[in-house]
């Protein structure tokens, strides 16, 4: 019989890539969702990329209360806890994304730890393992840790590296069965499965609706959502990779070239994708009115980068090249009317 897996989060981007990858291994799949309401949108955006999706199973549970979840982990030999909430808005506050993030992940591994689960991988972020935004250009492995009291950290990244840091202190505590790994991605992006759940694509969505007035000094490791699905898929099962961390990362690429690569391969639908760049005075004075800016302007001009030998050596994880990361996240945003 086939490996049972839950996934947090289903209406979410990385997780519906995650269901998608699972269902087509043959897994015995679930899913939580906060609201049953959503099994019909999650189902039909399986369907659009032609996935059967007839061994998934949905589950009402919200991270930040304790109610579902473990009726969700009984009989399950894995969870992928990809759900988590998105930081792209500088103005939110740190509390406020501290309980879905830190305390839903604590609320997951309990209940995970209770079902005696193999193994939990859990989605991180880059960003914890990045030394001060505001330090020179840098190259991060698994090692790194950005220190708890560096100044100017937004509330996305804050809890981000809370909620990590809390869960391998849970499971250093556990003695029984379950395993932890994390994994620690870069900006996703990559296509969108509907127009419902963008995520991080509205980076790219934002610069094909014109509303980028041009390219600031900032960069990304641009890694696709469907080989971050097939990262969390093989860190499940790997032992070599139980009690670890791994950096899931691609080709770095500033905006400028970002915004040229969509002109050069998009005619008319990058007609809005702005030519001119931002110098840094602009972009923080821009900053102060919009909110997704501010969070940005740490990063301006630096170049921090992440090695991924760990899941290419270990795992045999090869991500795709950007160019067509970036090319089928645009398609996918004009076919679904996103932009």
């Amino acid at each position: 019989m086939a490996d049972t897996v839950l996934v947090t989060g289903g209406t979410g981007y990385i997780a519906g890539w995650c269901l998608a990858g699972l269902l087509q291994q043959g897994y015995q799949v679930r899913t939580s969702v906060r609201s049953l309401t959503k099994e019909a949108s999650v189902r039909a955006a399986l369907s659009g990329q032609g996935i059967d999706h007839r061994q998934l199973t949905f589950f009402a549970a919200d991270l930040t209360r304790d109610e579902g979840w473990d009726a969700a982990m009984v009989g399950c030999d894995y969870v992928l806890h990809v759900a988590s909430p998105l930081g792209l808005d500088a103005s939110q506050k740190v509390d406020d994304m501290i309980a879905p993030a830190r305390d839903g992940t604590l609320r997951i591994l309990r209940a995970a730890t209770r079902a005696r689960v193999r193994r939990v991988v859990m989605t991180s972020a880059a960003t914890v393992a990045t030394p001060p935004l505001h330090s020179p250009d840098s190259l991060s492995d698994e090692t790194v840790w950005f220190a708890p009291d560096e100044r100017n950290v937004t509330p996305y990244r804050q809890a981000k590296r809370q909620a990590e840091r809390a869960a391998w202190a849970f499971m250093a505590d556990h003695e029984g069965p379950t395993a932890l790994t994390t994994v620690l991605p870069g900006a996703v992006f990559g296509p969108i499965m509907s127009g419902d759940t963008l995520g991080s694509v509205q980076v790219i969505a934002r610069l094909l609706q014109g509303r980028a007035k041009g390219n600031p000094r900032l960069g990304f490791e641009v890694v696709d959502v469907r080989d971050l699905a097939d990262l969390h898929i093989r860190a499940m099962t790997a032992p070599v990779l139980a009690g670890q961390r791994v950096l899931g990362v691609g080709q770095f690429m500033w905006m400028a070239e970002i915004s040229q690569l969509l002109r050069d391969h998009l005619g008319e639908a990058a007609s809005k994708v702005p030519t001119r760049n931002i110098p840094d005075w602009l972009l923080r004075l821009l900053a102060r009115f919009d909110p997704l800016l501010r969070g940005l302007t740490p990063n301006l001009g630096r170049a921090h980068r992440h090695t991924g030998e760990k899941a290419r050596l270990l795992l045999g994880w090869q991500p795709r090249p950007a160019h067509d990361t970036l090319i089928d996240c645009a398609n996918s945003l004009i076919r679904h009317n996103a932009v």
